[in-house]
């Protein structure tokens, strides 16, 4: 017949694997998060995080209460196999502690290095967004500057042209001046006796005088032409 130490040990170690079986099954669901983890903490994920805690702390739980059901027995009727049971509990308490936190961590680890790509990805747009704007600016102060410089050169042609037309008319009214002027010379001269002949003797020695100049200065090219 079983003593109720046995019994209760019996059912402890039943508990303690069975939660071991709970924890190994929950650890399966957890690692998936860390192969694709979501910007965000899921309700899976929190939920799955939560249970592990639950069934580690108590597992903690199960093996002190086997640990103090061990220590209550005398040294006749405890035996090397309970303390091997033991220490086997609790080395798998550690293990599943560590690979606990080494899963979590990764996830977070994972998290971050989303959240960074997605700031990174955030700066390039904004920064690829306010260079289009300034592009957008630049050529559309370029193009009033153009605009300002077209104007301006329109400007300066109208006042060119306003400037030609006035030479234009001062040309037009001098000429009618002089042509005025020639005729009431014509006019005098021929009221005048002898005068268009002093004209003329006049004019025919402009011309002698005139092929006089011509012939020294290329006489005096010829000179300089032959001494080179």
């Amino acid at each position: 017949m079983a003593t109720p130490t046995s019994s209760s040990w019996a059912q402890l170690r039943q508990q303690a694997r069975s939660l071991e079986s709970q924890t190994d099954s929950l650890f399966h669901t957890y690692s998936s998060f860390v192969s694709n983890p979501a910007a965000k903490p899921s309700e899976a994920e929190l939920r799955t995080e939560s249970q592990l805690q639950e069934l580690l702390q108590k597992r903690e739980t199960v093996v002190s209460s086997l640990s103090r059901l061990l220590d209550s027995e005398t040294a006749l009727t405890s035996s090397a196999t309970k303390l091997q049971n033991l220490s086997l509990h609790r080395s798998t308490l550690t293990d599943h502690r560590r690979e606990f936190i080494r899963l979590k961590s990764t996830i977070s680890e994972s998290r971050s290095r989303i959240h960074l790509l997605s700031s990174v990805r955030d700066d390039i747009n904004a920064f690829r967004s306010a260079s289009r704007i300034e592009e957008g600016r630049s050529e559309a102060d370029y193009m009033l500057d153009e605009r300002d410089r077209i104007d301006n050169s329109h400007n300066v042609a109208d006042s060119v042209l306003s400037q030609a037309y006035a030479v234009q008319s001062d040309f037009m009214d001098q000429r009618q001046l002089l042509g005025s002027i020639n005729r009431r010379i014509v006019h005098s001269a021929s009221q005048i006796p002898g005068i268009n002949t002093i004209i003329a003797k006049i004019n025919t020695r402009k011309k002698r005088d005139s092929v006089i100049l011509a012939s020294l200065v290329a006489a005096c090219f010829l000179m300089v032409l032959w001494f080179r």
